[in-house]
């Protein structure tokens, strides 16, 4: 019995060494449809929960962003450093109205070497939780204390080789210089600043990874500092020569009273519609707006997926076209297995098993190609904006796309199959004339 699938095998890797090209391209298309559609399905699920763990504790954020969306993607994901301040008496204001249990401020636009900066106060460090339910923890060191220290985010950390105790000089802006634009000083490094790491965090999965932190304080010197400069004061600043120009922060973080084990505060409805009414700002809901976001994006992700299908199913239909037209070429090699004993059964078979063979290694090529391309996705999405996810492919879903893949495989060589169990021994080894 095994003597028999031994032959069976060679048969069929005989036939399909002799149409490497054929058999190549027909590999390629099955790879395509299946690494497609891996990387959508795993990009989709992955996104989402990088998306929920990146919101982590905080019920509402406020700043001067163009959109609630924008205000999340900007404040949360670092997407880009928001361009309007909030004033520090404005903040006030809204610590003052309402009995939160903390009003955390924030201030971006300055990083180091492509890492964004956080300057903010030591409460996001001891109360605002990166991920819910998961609080900071140091994997080297501790939490600022003083201005000009810096605690690394674990990416920031492995990205930059900084560790602790190193110096460190923060570039005002994102690092280059924007051509045409109104700031001189984008991309100034600030040599006469420098910081020290007193702090390494674990990693969260979160965007939050890639922040440097740092006291806001420090932050309002450095741009104090570039104030003074352009009016032709080159002397050293320092926090006795801020104004209120000075202290402006770009978000504010707030968390409601909640009850004890429970995440959720009976006044958020009323608090976000109070906040609201200020035109001066916007105020957005992390979760509600990522929810928006992939409602957003769900038409878009649904027509990929789609695309991804038909590659797959057109696929399938070029394995069987592939397979069906070489049964004329091969119809005097299928009458001489005949003549040699092979019944017509077991010719149906070695199509058939060509078929699946195809499919399959189409297949592998596909995880292979849908692991590639996660890890590539990942990569663009960390660098542009600062969502981290997990390039890892679901397994459940792997094992449903390619049992989908080998199965499309098999019904593909049923018509081809066919074709070679009707084909007639007498006129196939007939000389041509």
């Amino acid at each position: 019995m095994s003597a028999r699938v031994l032959t069976d095998g060679q048969v069929v890797l005989r036939s399909m060494r002799a149409r490497p090209l054929s058999t190549w391209v027909t590999v390629a298309m099955v790879a395509t449809g299946v690494g497609l559609l891996l990387v959508l399905l795993g990009m989709r699920s992955s996104a989402r929960t990088a998306c929920d763990r990146g919101s982590g504790n905080v019920h509402l954020l406020v700043s001067s962003d163009p959109s609630p969306l924008v205000a999340v993607l900007n404040g949360i994901f670092y997407a880009n450093a928001p361009a309007n301040p909030i004033s520090w008496a404005k903040y006030q204001q809204i610590r003052g109205g309402f009995p939160y249990q903390w009003a955390i401020p924030t201030q971006q636009g300055d990083s180091y070497r492509g890492f964004p900066t956080m300057a903010t106060t030591p409460e996001f460090l001891s109360k605002f939780e990166p991920v819910a339910g998961e609080p900071w923890r140091f994997a080297a060191g501790r939490a600022f204390e003083k201005p000009f220290e810096i605690v690394l985010g674990a990416a920031a950390a492995k990205g930059s080789g900084l560790r602790l105790g190193q110096q460190v000089f923060l570039t005002h802006g994102s690092g280059a210089r924007r051509e045409g634009g109104d700031d001189p000083h984008a991309g100034h490094v600030h040599t006469e600043y420098p910081f020290t790491v007193v702090g390494i965090l674990e990693p969260t999965g979160s965007a939050h990874d890639r922040a440097l932190v740092i006291d806001l304080e420090s932050s309002w010197i450095l741009h104090a500092f570039d104030r003074r400069e352009r009016a032709g004061i080159h002397e050293k600043t320092t926090a006795a020569d801020l104004t209120d120009e000075d202290r402006m922060v770009t978000g504010i973080l707030l968390r409601l009273p909640t009850r004890a084990g429970s995440d959720a505060s009976a006044a958020m409805q009323q608090q976000f519609d109070t906040l609201r009414r200020d035109t001066s700002i916007v105020v957005a809901q992390p979760a509600q707006q990522i929810q928006r976001l992939f409602e957003i994006v769900g038409n878009v992700d649904g027509l990929f997926l789609g695309m991804a299908a038909v590659v797959l199913v057109s696929s399938a239909v070029g394995v069987m076209l592939a397979l069906y037209n070489s049964m004329a070429a091969r119809s005097r090699q299928i009458a001489v297995l005949r003549v040699l004993g092979a019944s017509q059964g077991r010719v149906f078979g070695l199509v058939l098993t060509e078929s699946l063979l195809i499919s399959m290694a189409g297949a592998a090529a596909g995880v292979a190609l849908a692991v590639v391309g996660g890890m590539a996705a990942s990569a663009w999405l960390k660098a542009s904006i600062g969502l981290v996810i997990d390039p890892t492919l679901d397994l459940r879903g792997t094992v449903i796309v390619v049992g989908g893949t080998v199965a499309l495989g098999a019904l593909a060589g049923i018509l081809p199959a066919w074709r070679a169990y009707q084909v007639p021994v007498a006129d196939s080894l007939r000389p041509a004339a």
